[in-house]
């Protein structure tokens, strides 16, 4: 049973007196606790795609069903309602919030829900020690590196146990060492509680982390890879395909 299903996305902006076309008619379709990376130059749709994907946007043409729902049939309050229980969003600078500690803002989906977090204090600390921050729960943003910031997005992004992870250039602002730490984090959310994942990135070495691999090209779905090598050669196996699609 697909997490989440996408048909026919259509999307166009108006950039000055022209109309550009985002997307063009994409399908695509994720399996739970599956792990996909989505490339592509800048311009692609990569982001656009994403931001529909998550409810942020609305396409002019197609649907998206998530957790059973077709988007198109609800209004905007509904909408809310599904991106705050059922999708984790992880941004690429962060977005935390800086008077808040670490656990704070890990807690903070939950607050806006309108939830107790002391219910949830056993997830807090199993997040915690998913990503190596239990001795930095008290710290605030400026406290922490940029590295251990993503790690808190992440945490606070699987605070509600989502139907899916919705991430953004996620180590596009992080040293590679700390991009590292962060993509083996979220390979693990897979592997460990079967979380799913929809990741954009311009990487091929975060890319080499996911199970498959989506190549948007203006705006269309132009190539899907599932690597079958591992570690290194993933990501020779990825730049080779990324320089194919170039030329």
């Amino acid at each position: 049973m697909p997490v989440l299903e996408a048909s026919s996305l259509k999307k166009q902006y108006q950039l000055g007196k022209q109309k550009v076309d985002a997307l063009g008619g994409v399908d695509f379709l994720v399996e739970a606790g599956e792990f996909v990376a989505i490339m592509g130059p800048s311009g692609s749709g990569k982001s656009t795609l994403l931001h529909l994907l998550g409810g942020l946007d609305k396409p002019d043409q197609g649907d998206i069903t998530l957790a059973n729902q077709r988007l198109s049939l609800l209004n905007d309050t509904q909408i809310t309602h599904i991106r705050r229980h059922h999708i984790g969003f992880v941004f690429q600078f962060f977005n935390l919030l800086p008077t808040l500690t670490a656990e704070e803002n890990i807690l903070l989906p939950l607050l806006i829900d309108g939830k107790d977090p002391r219910k949830y204090q056993n997830r807090l600390f199993q997040l915690l020690s998913l990503v190596g921050l239990e001795d930095r729960r008290k710290h605030k943003p400026d406290q922490l590196s940029g590295g251990e910031q993503q790690r808190v997005s992440i945490a606070r992004a699987l605070i509600t146990s989502p139907k899916i992870v919705l991430a953004d250039e996620p180590t596009g602002n992080l040293d590679s060492r700390s991009g590292q730490i962060i993509m083996s984090l979220l390979r693990k959310s897979c592997d460990e509680f079967n979380q799913t994942i929809v990741m954009v990135t311009h990487d091929a070495r975060a890319a080499a982390y996911a199970d498959r691999v989506v190549f948007l090209r203006d705006g269309l779905i132009v190539h899907e890879y599932s690597p079958k090598e591992k570690g290194v050669e993933r990501f020779k196996e990825i730049l080779d395909l990324i320089e194919k699609l170039n030329e």
